[in-house]
């Protein structure tokens, strides 16, 4: 497994990947400012006229409590792109990879399996739904863990391993989906469930680093290609097998 990542790390800036690099790290940046924004001006509308709004509904016993829930608000809304920005890149990244499964997946197959038969491309819609179904699966995990931010840092533990679990089944699902039909491909990340866990750790620690988290979906591709590798060893019949199911 650290041999895989070790290969999987080598590739984020050879020169046949710089060019997928800087497209999804362009297309990450801009996902996460505009959804970073989005978040600052919801917490900014809650902060003035969701607490007249509140204040109208609940009453003015509530006057006090609602002042000191707004100015908790308005510090949050400060720091919305800040927290917005780290809060939602593993559910960025995760949909950014759905769009440059392939391209990575085919630099990795050649460089490392010639002689093995190549994986067949994912349907775009496909792999689309796929990254789409796992951000906001990221989210609503994150969200759940939120509130246990605050209780001796539990919320930070729970993303890590909500990150490992989410991105290591994603990356894998998709990487296996080349060769296999799709429920073959959960089948087999369920089969293997503690060593995809265990190589999502790898991913999660690698996502919690700014800035390089961007080329998650490289790197994260990637390692999950080799690990099918070493998980299924070379099997050319699956080609075939997915080509009918599709």
């Amino acid at each position: 497994m650290l041999d895989a990542a070790i290969k999987a790390l080598s590739q984020v800036i050879s020169p046949p990947m710089r060019s997928i690099l800087w497209r999804s790290i362009g297309l990450a940046l801009v996902l996460i400012t505009v959804l970073a924004i989005g978040l600052q001006r919801l917490l900014s509308w809650f902060a003035t006229s969701g607490e007249v709004w509140l204040e109208g509904l609940l009453g003015p016993g509530w006057h006090s409590s609602l002042e000191i829930l707004s100015w908790i608000v308005s510090i949050a809304a400060g720091l919305g792109v800040v927290f917005g920005g780290i809060f939602l890149t593993p559910a960025i990244t995760s949909l950014v990879a759905s769009l440059f499964v392939d391209d990575v997946a085919d630099i990795v197959e050649r460089e490392h399996y010639p002689a093995e038969r190549p994986g067949v491309a994912l349907p775009f819609s496909q792999a689309i739904l796929e990254g789409i179904k796992t951000a906001l699966l990221t989210i609503l995990v994150y969200l759940a863990a939120l509130p246990l931010v605050f209780f001796a840092g539990a919320g930070f533990l729970i993303f890590f391993l909500a990150a490992a679990w989410l991105l290591g089944r994603e990356y894998f699902e998709l990487a296996a989906m080349r060769f296999r039909p799709p429920e073959e491909a959960k089948a087999m990340r369920r089969d293997n469930a503690a060593t995809i866990f265990t190589a999502g750790l790898f991913i999660a620690a690698f996502v919690s680093i700014p800035i390089v988290n961007l080329a998650t979906p490289i790197f994260g591709m990637a390692f999950m290609v080799h690990m099918h590798k070493r998980l299924s060893g070379p099997r050319p019949e699956l080609i075939e097998s997915a080509r009918q199911v599709r």
